[in-house]
């Protein structure tokens, strides 16, 4: 008995890093398809590179190399034949369309093992003779969606033999960047998706199809296949945070050959199947087979990401991590928060009743440590997801991690004019109905009813719509006002509303940042505070939505000097005293003279100009190599790694007055605190001072009055201000139901008048 077991052990090492991953054998070479447009079937071939990833089954570095050269060849044959010579070798089955459009299905090369309760993934190769367009479809009698235990009737009617039969679920994916359907090019490749419940030899016949009578009449459209199912092995994480207590982190599991686990692309909450990592609390665990593997740890930003192999054996095993900080801002009082994240919604979560629960956001915030997550209901989602909302912390909060519904403005409403956050709600419905159906296209009307109940307000996702070909900033290029982003903002800036007390209080309290184009958010902003408007920013994610890596990857922190409270963490956002960051660099304390950012207004007050004293505490961290900084959003996304200066692992802290930089000073992005102290700087007229590190974060100003005169730093920055409302209303004039048109020329009217008031009021370019 203990040879058997030994043996079976042996068969399941042998196998290991195979799974999902491509263990070939020598059988079954498919032969090679000729005639085939070289250009479409390279898009093709870096199309399933990027499936491939996003599956968690990359090719291995030696295998993407190969292709790269080939795709790189100005042989058309050579690419045509080169592609065929990398995807084969990793296909399990090879389906032939003929001209008549019947199906016929073989095995490929790829030897057939699986992995017991999990997912594994393999290519098909589809030789589309028809040139159909149709959706490729698989199935097999051995299917029955066994991962969830479901079944077409209830299961005590179902027979032993059947449930027995029933081993195994198949899929296509046809998940971005593929498509549902096939292309109609004579060559691609997709991928199948088969999942295990057992252990052990168990056979599937597998068929597919284009459509009905597309199988063929000789019933080769199915084969039958033998697979190999591998035991899963429970693996325990013992997670250890900086003093040593338990905790949860991002953990992102690879076998030798990069394959990722658990299987990424058919997760279920709490994981998330749209990025590599899971998150687990220490004593939680994941199923593995057998096999040496590489895992990288870490908690967030604030944290080193870690790195350690472990093997596998046939037993239960367990492994140990030990997390290590390089900056916790939270010991100075200042809190970590994402105001945008969503549980629903964008390429993830479509359908009303799909998305995730708050355990499972909290989960995420828990392994970043993110200590306030606003989880904003909205759109596809909305009808299902508003019965979460309370007003208060949902119960899954667990002090200092705080989860709160709240609400954003998109997919519906005044979405087509800029989306908007509405943080701090006491009542999430706006009056007339109980859906998403119901509310004001112009934002400007829905911001008075936000902020008549206390909400702090501003635009999400602010560069959108605003870029323009320009990396300066300030630039005074007037943007199309095209998007979803900051763009009634321009308006809606110069109005004040009614706040809860009846006093009249500024509609806007902040705008977005750290989520799309850094210019595009800056320059706007930096506009905004030029011509004296007090708005703040504050830093977002957007998870899942602009990305799904992971909560937290736009942040503010606030200064908070009692107790964490997310309706006190909201209004320091409202006062400006926070920070916004990547969470890769701090700029704490932030003071000009004896003035503390967000304190008192963050006004300093001057009898006549002089001179400042600016004051920061100051940290960074970059690895020593570019290596670990992987930026996948572009050179105009935050990300502290484009900071850095070349050769070096150092990067620039800015003073920052009236949107120009007038000093810098070079620190060292080890991870250390510093202190900063710009000295003696000039102040001649009434102007707003911050500090920035280029691409990661950003305090909010302090604003220095001169003789108690207003802020008027621009002549430009008021002008492109006006030329923006007038740019804004020819995009967005078409979105307002003409029920509100009255309204909106009066925002717009009132707006214009405002800029002309401020431009005659400026007097310096």
């Amino acid at each position: 008995m203990q040879s058997q077991l030994n043996f079976k052990w042996i068969v399941a090492f042998i196998a290991i890093g195979q799974i999902a991953g491509w263990a070939i054998c020598q059988e079954n070479t498919l032969p090679t398809v000729f005639g085939v447009a070289a250009q479409p079937l390279s898009v093709h071939a870096k199309q399933m590179l990027e499936a491939l990833d996003f599956t968690g089954t990359p090719l291995s570095a030696e295998e993407r190399k190969k292709l790269e050269t080939i795709l790189g060849s100005n042989d058309n044959v050579q690419v045509v034949t080169g592609v065929q010579e990398v995807f084969d070798k990793l296909c399990l089955l090879a389906v032939n369309i003929n001209p008549e459009s019947r199906v016929k299905v073989a095995p490929g090369p790829v030897k057939p093992i699986l992995l017991e309760q999990g997912w594994s993934q393999f290519l098909v190769k589809v030789h589309n003779e028809a040139g159909v367009t149709a959706e490729l479809k698989v199935s097999s009698p051995q299917s029955g969606n066994v991962y969830k235990t479901v079944y077409p009737e209830p299961i005590e009617k179902i027979s032993a033999a059947e449930i027995r039969d029933r081993w195994c679920d198949i899929k296509m994916f046809n998940g971005r960047p593929l498509r549902e359907t096939l292309s109609g090019l004579e060559l691609e490749y997709r991928i199948v998706q088969i999942y295990s419940r057992d252990v052990g030899k168990r056979a599937a016949v597998i068929s597919f199809d284009v459509g009905q009578g597309t199988q063929d009449v000789g019933f080769r459209s199915e084969t039958n296949i033998v697979f190999s199912a591998v035991p899963a092995v429970k693996v325990t994480f013992e997670i250890r945070d900086q003093d040593g207590k338990p905790t949860t982190a991002g953990l992102t599991i690879r076998d030798k050959r990069g394959n990722v686990y658990p299987s990424q692309s058919k997760r279920l909450a709490p994981d998330f199947f749209f990025h590599p990592q899971v998150y687990r609390q220490s004593g939680e665990t994941v199923m593995l087979p057998a096999g040496e593997y590489v895992m990288e740890y870490s908690r967030g930003p604030e944290y080193i990401i870690g790195r350690t192999n472990f093997q596998v054996g046939d037993q239960p095993s367990s492994v140990r991590v030990q997390l290590t900080r390089w900056v916790d801002p939270s010991q100075f009082s200042w809190w970590s928060g994402d105001h945008h994240i969503h549980a629903a919604g964008c390429a993830h979560y479509t359908n009303p009743s799909e998305g995730v629960h708050a355990p499972d956001m909290l989960r995420q915030i828990l392994g970043e440590d993110l200590k306030v997550g606003c989880n904003l209901t909205w759109g596809p989602c909305f009808d299902y997801q508003k019965q979460f909302f309370t007003g208060r912390d949902d119960q899954v909060s667990t002090y200092p991690y705080l989860l709160r519904y709240d609400v954003e403005v998109s997919g519906f409403g005044s979405h087509q004019s800029g989306h908007l956050c509405l943080l701090r709600l006491k009542d999430q419905m706006y009056p007339g109905g109980e859906s998403k159906h119901h509310w004001p296209t112009l934002g400007l009307n829905t911001l008075k009813w936000a902020k008549k109940q206390g909400a702090v307000c501003g635009p999400a996702h602010s560069g959108s719509g605003l870029d323009v070909a320009s990396k300066e900033l300030p630039n005074y290029i007037i943007p199309p006002y095209n998007g979803i982003g900051a763009n009634e903002f321009v308006v809606d800036i110069t109005h004040l509303v009614e706040g809860p007390d009846g006093k009249p209080t500024p509609a806007v309290d902040f705008t977005s940042t750290v989520d799309t184009n850094y210019f595009s958010e800056l320059n706007m902003w930096y506009h905004a505070l030029n011509v004296g408007y007090r708005v703040r920013a504050s830093g977002e994610t957007d998870f899942p939505c602009i990305t799904g890596e992971r909560v937290g990857m736009g942040r503010s922190y606030v200064k908070l000097v009692d107790k964490l409270d997310y309706d006190q963490w909201c209004e320091g956002i409202r006062q400006g005293r926070s920070y916004v960051s990547d969470g890769r660099s701090h700029l704490i304390d932030f003071k000009v003279n004896s003035v503390s950012v967000g304190e008192n207004g963050s006004e300093l007050k001057l009898d006549a100009s002089g001179t400042i004293n600016a004051t920061a505490k100051m940290a960074a961290y970059l690895p020593l190599t570019t290596q670990n900084s992987p930026d996948r959003r572009g050179l105009r996304s935050w990300n502290l790694e484009h900071a850095r200066i070349a050769g070096t692992r150092n990067v620039k802290v800015e003073l920052i007055v009236n949107a120009y930089p007038i000093a810098s000073q070079e620190i060292v992005a080890d991870g250390s605190l510093q202190e900063i102290v710009f000295d003696n700087v000039k102040i001649e007229r009434s102007s707003w001072v911050a500090l920035r590190v280029a691409y990661s974060s950003h305090t909010n100003p302090v604003f220095v009055l001169v003789n108690d005169q207003p802020i008027r730093a621009s002549r430009r920055s008021a002008q492109w201000c006006l030329d923006g409302v007038e740019q804004c209303w020819k995009s967005k004039e078409r979105t307002y139901k003409a029920s509100e048109l009255e309204d909106a020329r009066a925002a717009y009217d009132h707006a214009r008048k405002e800029y002309r008031r401020l431009l005659s009021e400026s007097n310096v370019d």
